[in-house]
C-alpha cells in the first residue's frame, strides 16, 4: 500500500493528482472552504488572535482546500493567516504564492490543522480470520492476489483485542488501525495550541463492518484495490482510536450545519424578486445538500481535537448536536 500510493510510481504522485480520479468535499463545492474557513476564524478568536496564524492543510492534493479556505477569509484575518498545504507530491503549477508547501506538517504551530481524507491513506495492513480460527495478514501481490501469512501478534493483536475485536469466524476480516493512531498523534502534536480535524470515512467498535473496507478508486469509479500504483487504495477509519483525551466526533452533516451550511431550498418569492439570486442560492442548497447528504458526505465523521486550547469551539453552542459524542464516554462504553 504504501508502495503503490507514494512510491517512486505511486498513485499520489501521479500529475492530476487524486481530483483526476474522485471528487472529495473540496471538489464539491467552495462551501466546504468556506466553512472551513469560518471554522479557522473561530481558532483566531478562541486564541486571541495571534501574531501568526497557522492553517495546515494535511493530505493537500493539489492546494485545493488551501487555496480556497485563503479566499475566503476576511482581509484581517488573511493578513496574519501562514498557510502551509502538505503533501509528497510536486508544487503544483500556478499555486497562489502565499501558500508553502510542505512535505510534512511544520512543528510548533499555533492554529487548525485540518486532514481531510488524509488518514483512509495512511498505509495499514488487512487481517482475516483463518480457517483455524486465528488471525492472520492478508498479503497481497501486484496483480492483486491475495493469501495469508503470519499471525498476528503483539501490538498488533493488542489494538485488534481493544478496537477491533474479531469472531474466531473464518472469513473476517479487519483493517489494523495503528498506524493511524500514530500518524493521528504525530500530525496532532505539531500545533503548540489550537484545533486539529481529521474529516473522514469512518466507523466506530460498536459498528465495524464484519469484512473490512479495503478497496480502490480510479478514474471516478470503485475499483478492486490494486497495488500497482494505478488506482487509489483506501480503507475507512476507526476515528474513535485514534482519538487523544479531550477530543470528540460528530458527522460532517452536524459539522457543516454548525458552522453555517445549510441545504435549505430559497424562498420561491426570490424566483420573481431577483431571479439571478434564486438561481445561485438554489445551486448553493445543491452543493450544501450534497456535502451533508445522509449515506453520502454528510457521514463523514469528524474528529476534533483541540490542542492546549480552553474550548469555546465545542462548547459554543452552535457546535452542540445530539450527534455530536464525547470520546471519552464512548471509550468507556
Amino acid at each position: 500500500m504504501e508502495a503503490a500510493l507514494y512510491g517512486p510510481d505511486g498513485f499520489y504522485l501521479r500529475p492530476e493528482g487524486p481530483a483526476g480520479h474522485f471528487r472529495t468535499s473540496v471538489h464539491a463545492s467552495p462551501l466546504f472552504a468556506g466553512a472551513v474557513a469560518r471554522l479557522l476564524c473561530r481558532v483566531d478568536e478562541a486564541l486571541d488572535h495571534p501574531d501568526e496564524l497557522a492553517f495546515v492543510d494535511l493530505g493537500a492534493g493539489r492546494g485545493e482546500l488551501t487555496a480556497g479556505v485563503l479566499a475566503a477569509l476576511p482581509p484581517d484575518v488573511a493578513a496574519r493567516a501562514r498557510a502551509c498545504a502538505v503533501e509528497r507530491a510536486e508544487r503544483p503549477e500556478g499555486l497562489d504564492p502565499r501558500i508553502e508547501w510542505c512535505g510534512r506538517a511544520p512543528d510548533d504551530v499555533t492554529g487548525l490543522l485540518f486532514a481531510n481524507e488524509w488518514l483512509d491513506n495512511v498505509p495499514l495492513d488487512v487481517v482475516e480470520v483463518a480457517p483455524d480460527g486465528l488471525v492472520r495478514r492478508v498479503l497481497v501481490r501486484d496483480d492483486g492476489t491475495e493469501s495469508l501469512g503470519a499471525l498476528v501478534e503483539g501490538p498488533d493483536a493488542e489494538w485488534l483485542a481493544r478496537w477491533w475485536p474479531l469472531a474466531p469466524e473464518p472469513g473476517l476480516r479487519a483493517e489494523i488501525g495503528r498506524p493511524r493512531d500514530e500518524a493521528w498523534a504525530s500530525a496532532s502534536g505539531t500545533l503548540t495550541r489550537g484545533l486539529a480535524v481529521a474529516a473522514d470515512y469512518a466507523h466506530a467498535r460498536a459498528g465495524r463492518p464484519p469484512f473490512g473496507t479495503l478497496t480502490g478508486f480510479r478514474a471516478g469509479r470503485e475499483t478492486a484495490p490494486v497495488p500497482d500504483g494505478t488506482c487509489d487504495i483506501t480503507a475507512h477509519v476507526a476515528l474513535d482510536a485514534c482519538a487523544r483525551p479531550g477530543a470528540a466526533l460528530l458527522t460532517q452533516r452536524a459539522a457543516l450545519h454548525a458552522l453555517g451550511v445549510s441545504g435549505g431550498r430559497p424562498p420561491l418569492s426570490l424566483a420573481s424578486s431577483d431571479p439571478v439570486a434564486y438561481v445561485h442560492a438554489l445551486t448553493r442548497a445543491g452543493e450544501a445538500a450534497e456535502l451533508t447528504a445522509s449515506g453520502g458526505l454528510g457521514d463523514f465523521g469528524w474528529l476534533i481535537q483541540p490542542m492546549d486550547l480552553s474550548d469555546p469551539l465545542l462548547s459554543d453552542p452552535l457546535l452542540v448536536d445530539p450527534l455530536l459524542v464525547d470520546v471519552a464516554d464512548h471509550e468507556e462504553q
